[in-house]
């Protein structure tokens, strides 16, 4: 990721910061995740712009886990972020949990209500919500608004002590009923859960909220610059109130940026969680998921992802990004440093009727033609090879180049063949299909010019393999529920054969298989069940079908 932060407004903020010496020369951020699921691509956003701001900036940037809610937070989550993060190539320069201030966090909520800011709530979460008022109208004050402070400490103890049930009290900071910012219409900072922490076991059953949590964990960092996503902005003076009024001598400054929203997704964990749990996909790390993981597992580069982040900028204005962005990065490094080797997904047998029996022959062709002094790879081919269904039609239209019943066509690296007989089995499916080949054309310049090229594998030396084709994981561009899931967004080819130069060996290596698109080993390969996932096609084709409809 080159420079991603030298051209957009963050940095132009920082730049301003250190020429008046707001911060010292300082420069630290954080990446402050929930450990309620797996990061997504959008959290890739952030990782990479408060990682390389920190680089460029020669500043540091901390990993913290936002762990405040037991109910949904456990330890598979947090070792997946670990896992993103440092595949993605970044290293925190220090780590931490928001339970690491839990008393920290309980001392400045003392003070608070001491300085009469914070008050204990007897008033049902009905209660509270109807009270707030709305956009137009104010709320109204709580009639524990001016509940004393001592008696308020006193029941905020006996909360932390458990004497009370999830719900009975809440603490709510003491701002204004009647600001236009909802979020200032005293809050509340502070829940009874009587739930197991994943860290702190039961010593604690009042958690902290995310507002209140969030700044002062910043502010115990001396974190300079707090990045976000645009729906923390009505936020923002809430953040400043709760640091003014525990009056912290470090003053974080909260900067909001345009979130990632890409095209036929969603990105609310809550609704990936929902995708988990209903089985509409196989875990977080399915291929078809947003999920850095599952983009892993598909065959996503660590640097296809940075590239894609640094493509699409940092703004102030959310907006949907097309899939085709980011296919294309991956789609534009692969061509580079993918091998090429053919696959066949849907394989049909072609009989070389005129080949001499028992004999094989060897095509020599190279691994990467993009590669300067590129290896070169060995193809055998005999008397029986497959070819994609795709690419035989009986009756084909007048536009149609590939192979067909009395018509020829070039086999890749190879040599061209003319289809003379097609074989079919009782109910009319075609099994095989007898073809002849021409030997002058293992010289382009001799033999017959045809319009058509089709990919093969010999059928004596070749390898059984299941391919997993994705498509979109919804229907609609911009899906509102789960009620727009593909159901078409996997097929799976169970029969595929692939040239015998594909190494399965090498769980690293993404292939291009010539003609159909670029291709990574699953996770659950084995030897006995290869599995390859498709990547990307070779061409952004799904406006294309789109439009037909198809």
């Amino acid at each position: 990721m080159d420079k991603p932060t030298n051209n957009n407004f963050i940095t132009n903020i920082i730049d301003n910061d250190n020429n008046t010496n707001k911060f010292g020369g300082r420069v630290n951020t954080r990446f402050p995740p929930e450990p309620n699921g797996y990061l997504h691509i959008g959290h890739a956003k952030s990782i990479c712009l408060n990682f390389e701001i920190a680089k460029n900036y020669k500043g540091t940037c901390n990993l913290r886990f936002d762990d405040t809610n037991p109910e949904k937070e456990n330890a598979e989550f947090i070792k997946s972020i670990k896992d993103d993060i440092a595949w993605l190539g970044y290293k925190w320069d220090s780590i931490h949990y928001a339970s690491d201030y839990f008393d920290q966090l309980y001392s400045f909520a003392q003070k608070l209500i001491k300085e009469n800011y914070a008050y204990v709530d007897a008033s049902t979460p009905e209660k509270i919500k109807e009270e707030r008022g709305t956009l137009t109208e104010p709320g109204i004050k709580s009639k524990d608004r001016n509940r004393p402070a001592e008696e308020s400490l006193e029941l905020f103890d006996k909360m932390k002590k458990g004497f009370f049930e999830d719900g009975e009290y809440v603490l709510r900071l003491k701002i204004d009923m009647s600001s236009p910012n909802l979020n200032l219409r005293d809050p509340i900072i502070y829940r009874i859960k009587k739930l197991t922490h994943h860290r702190t076991g039961d010593d604690w059953c009042i958690y902290p909220m995310y507002d209140f949590t969030h700044c002062i964990s910043d502010a115990i960092e001396n974190i300079t610059h707090s990045l976000c996503t645009l729906e923390f902005e009505d936020h923002r003076n809430l953040y400043e109130w709760i640091i003014e009024k525990i009056n912290h001598k470090n003053r974080p400054q909260q900067i909001e940026f345009a979130r990632l929203s890409i095209e036929h997704n969603l990105m609310s964990k809550r609704k990936l969680s929902e995708l988990v749990e209903r089985n509409f996909v196989k875990g977080w790390d399915d291929p078809r998921m947003p999920t850095i993981s599952g983009m892993k597992r598909r065959g996503y580069t660590p640097n296809s992802i940075k590239d894609f982040c640094s493509r699409i900028g940092i703004t102030k204005k959310n907006s949907f990004i097309e899939m085709g962005v980011l296919e294309n990065t991956i789609r534009e490094e692969l061509n580079i440093s993918a091998n090429r080797i053919m696959g066949v997904l849907d394989p049909i047998e072609i009989n070389i009727t005129n080949y001499p029996e028992n004999t094989t022959e060897n095509i020599v062709a190279p691994y990467n033609p993009n590669t300067e002094n590129s290896k070169k790879r060995n193809i055998s081919i005999s008397k029986k090879v497959y070819i994609d269904r795709d690419d035989f039609m009986e009756h084909p239209d007048k536009k149609y180049f590939r192979l067909s019943l009395g018509k020829e066509v070039r086999l890749r690296h190879a040599f061209n063949i003319k289809c003379e007989k097609v074989i079919k089995d009782k109910n009319g499916n075609i099994v095989s299909l007898d073809c002849t080949y021409d030997p002058k054309s293992r010289d382009m310049k001799k033999g017959n010019k045809v319009k058509g090229m089709i990919h093969w594998v010999d059928a004596n030396n070749c390898i059984d393999a299941q391919i997993n084709i994705y498509d979109r994981l919804f229907k609609n561009s911009n899906p509102s529920s789960l009620d727009d899931f593909n159901d078409k967004s996997l097929k799976i080819k169970k029969n595929a054969k692939i040239e015998n130069n594909l190494d399965v060996k090498d769980i690293n290596a993404r292939y291009q298989f010539e003609r159909v698109g670029y291709f990574f080993k699953d996770k659950n390969s084995t030897n006995e069940n290869i599995i390859y996932n498709k990547i990307v096609s070779l061409k952004d084709s799904w406006k294309k079908i789109n439009k037909k409809g198809d």
